[in-house]
């Protein structure tokens, strides 16, 4: 199957010339035909030629011969064109007639039937202009209509004696004229009163053979027949545009969006594999990402639903640490799985220290802008400059702000100015115009080097990206833009990215360098998520109150057979980075809520995918090992944001964390699951596969709980589109 980008190549290539020798056939076999016909028939009024309408149908019927239609396309398509414009044409020429007359004629497989008739006459001056009006209409028809340019204006027969003006010639037409011409087969139509005053051609025993060139003509024009009517008869009407054929219409184009290809996260013996590692994510991109495909009536790409952003997209009521000598507390629960009945879920909730407006250190902030000519759309730099005046109106007045902006080249548009100065900040953001390519490199050089001329000690100090993530200019791969980003985060000045737009966004490039930029990553797609992430969540998003934090979760083979963990799966860690801090992880903001939950298999549940090992029970003996009662042993290590050593925090899972039913668990605890269970399914994941959407709509408007901005009575509304478009996955 030819893909869109080849079909747009092939579609932007000119079609080729007619060829020199098709148009010659075609044109011999034209002037042949007519030919013979002069010389086999009698014709009225003259001594060799024929009557107009019966050349016209003897022409009509030797372009249709089969030997014609056999030969190459490309002499068909010339051909038509000649027949059509020969045939319109020779039927407007003066009627052979002395007097007036009407010519009825029918388009079926026999000669034209002559019927004499008797009309009131005309004055000539009014019929020529009618004649020039109807030239001018058919030359007029648009020019998608037209198979083949003009070489140059036909040129009329020799006039008759009496000096008639060549009739034929060329009108310019007016723009807005239509062409139209009703197709009839076997219909008796009638051509109109010719005119009077016109003297008929002289006698000629052979036409003259210049053409010029190829009209346009419309292929209904080489079809149809004259208009029925009588001498007040139209010649032409008004055409409507007719609507493509579905199998014509050109199908929607490829999303271009540029994600990170993932597979799901697979199912693990504990007793081969006991030990899950990855690193925390706070970022809620996908979610809104989803949310608009959704929106716009389409079941989002399976590698867009990151199932942990998904579910962190929601503030959760989770159990906060009592003081910040501790930045985070954990709270693990064990609970039934709705879609399995033979599994559980562990299900893991962080919950960071919330920091007081007052208590909030100063912060160092850097705007750093794309205006590349990509940008120019009303869902990307119209809206982020809506945004970013709406983060603004949130800063205290001590902080700092400095603005770079990148296209073809990066240049610093506000130095560091006080928040107190709004006035001064915001004529800065709305003079933002959109051009040139995309420079990022040095944009985010530049705003690096701005964030450490204004370095603030012991507080905030952060760079903050807004672009839709067309890097085209510079070091554009991503392992070169990870490079940057790490060696400038040494320094202390961390990176978060917002991303824009839709249909050219690089979320694969916005999840790399924020991750590696000790930053979030989220996707703005409406004025209401840029309240969400740079107002209502101004804390979370811009104080971090640990970075560098990794989970860790052994799990117990004598109590759990089987586990798989529910997303992460681009934050995968080996073992042993756990322990190193030379490896960086995920960081966590001001009040910010992380859930991770792993779905398990308790040994004996009769609910395991993997066979046992044949001699795993004579190696593996728990009787006697310590700690046997419990699911599993979690471990958490971070950093705190000025510090490069981290710190260890661990929670032992027995049976007291378990929850008797799903129906007891929290309302925060049951709503995040019907996030994942949403979130799977929209990833077409088999262990979801016969849960339907309205088992995930009936936990979710259970547990919707307080709903202070809406966020869970929006996730309802997704879900009913998601079975609405009839996705069965």
């Amino acid at each position: 199957m030819v893909d869109d980008d080849e079909l747009n190549r092939l579609r932007d290539i000119a079609a080729p010339a007619p060829g020199e020798s098709a148009k010659a056939r075609a044109f011999e076999a034209a002037l042949r035909a007519y030919d013979e016909e002069n010389i086999s028939a009698v014709t009225q009024g003259s001594v060799g030629g024929l009557r107009l309408t019966e050349r016209a149908q003897k022409l009509w019927r030797e372009i249709m011969q089969k030997k014609l239609i056999a030969t190459p396309a490309l002499a068909g398509l010339v051909a038509l064109p000649i027949a059509g414009y020969a045939t319109f044409h020779l039927l407007r020429e003066p009627s052979p007639f002395g007097g007036d007359q009407k010519i009825t004629e029918t388009l079926a497989d026999k000669p034209a039937t002559v019927k004499p008739t008797t009309a009131e006459p005309k004055p000539a001056r009014t019929d020529l202009e009618k004649d020039k009006k109807a030239d001018a209409d058919v030359e007029s028809r648009d020019a998608t209509d037209a198979l083949v340019a003009p070489a140059s204006p036909p040129k009329s027969e020799s006039t008759a004696a009496g000096g008639a003006a060549q009739l034929n010639a060329p009108v310019t037409p007016p723009p807005s004229s239509r062409f139209d011409l009703k197709t009839y087969s076997g219909k008796e139509v009638e051509y109109g009163t010719l005119p009077a005053s016109r003297p008929a051609p002289a006698p000629s025993g052979k036409v003259s053979r210049e053409i010029s060139g190829l009209m346009p003509s419309a292929p209904d024009a080489a079809r149809a027949s004259r208009v029925q009517g009588a001498a007040e008869s139209k010649l032409m009407e008004p055409q409507q545009p007719a609507m493509a054929p579905a199998d014509q219409i050109a199908p929607q184009e490829e999303n271009r969006n540029r994600v990170q290809d993932f597979k799901t996260n697979p199912v693990h013996a504990a007793l081969e594999d006991p030990v899950s590692t990855f690193s925390i994510d706070v970022d809620t991109a996908s979610y809104s990402f989803v949310r608009r495909s959704l929106k716009e009536g389409a079941v989002p790409q399976a590698d867009t639903v990151r199932v942990e952003e998904m579910i962190n997209y929601f503030p959760y009521d989770w159990k906060g640490p009592d003081s910040a000598s501790t930045p985070f507390n954990s709270t693990v629960s064990v609970m039934p799985t709705p879609w399995n009945g033979h599994t559980k879920l562990m299900h893991v909730a962080i919950k960071g220290f919330d920091i007081k407006p007052t208590e909030q250190p100063k912060a160092n902030l850097v705007f750093l802008i794309d205006v590349s000519g990509s940008m120019d759309e009303p869902d990307k730099l119209p809206l982020l400059k809506s945004a970013f005046r709406l983060l603004v109106s949130k800063l205290k007045a001590d902080d700092t702000i400095s603005i770079v902006t990148y296209a073809g080249e990066a240049g610093t548009v506000l130095m560091p100015t006080g928040a107190a100065e709004k006035d001064k900040i915001l004529n800065a953001i709305d003079n933002l115009t959109p051009g040139g390519s995309t420079a990022g490199e040095a944009g985010i050089k530049e705003a690096y080097k701005l964030a450490q001329q204004s370095f603030v000690k012991d507080g905030v100090n952060r760079v903050m990206l807004a672009t839709d993530g067309d890097f085209n200019v510079g070091q554009s791969d991503d392992d070169d833009l990870k490079r940057l980003v790490e060696q400038e985060r040494k320094s202390g000045v961390f990176l978060s990215v917002f991303g824009f737009g839709h249909d050219n966004l690089n979320d694969q490039m916005m999840q790399t360098i924020a991750q590696n930029g000790n930053g979030t990553a989220a996707y703005i797609d409406t004025l209401a998520e840029a309240e969400k992430v740079l107002v209502e969540d101004a804390s979370s998003t811009l104080f971090p109150i640990a970075k560098d934090v990794k989970i860790q979760v052994e799990f117990n083979p004598n109590k759990v057979s089987e586990y798989r963990l529910i997303g992460y799966e681009t934050r995968a860690l080996n073992r042993e980075d756990f322990n190193s801090d030379r490896v960086d992880a995920g960081d966590i903001g001001s009040g910010h809520s992380v859930t991770a939950i792993y779905e398990i298999t308790p040994k004996g549940s009769g609910g395991e995918q993997i066979d046992p090992l044949r001699y795993g029970q004579a190696t593996v003996n728990n009787g006697g090992v310590a700690n046997a009662d419990e699911y599993a042993f979690v471990k958490i290590r971070y950093k705190l944001p000025n510090e490069d050593v981290s710190k260890l925090i661990t929670t032992p899972v027995t049976s007291t964390n378990e929850v008797a039913s799903f129906d007891q668990a929290s309302t925060d605890q049951r709503f995040s699951v019907a996030v994942a269970a949403f979130g799977q399914k929209l990833r077409d994941e088999d262990a979801t596969a016969k849960f339907g959407y309205d088992k995930i709509m009936e936990i979710a408007t259970a547990a919707r709980g307080a709903d202070p901005f809406g966020y869970r009575s929006e996730f309802l509304s997704l879900v009913r589109l998601a079975s609405a478009l009839g996705d069965n996955r």
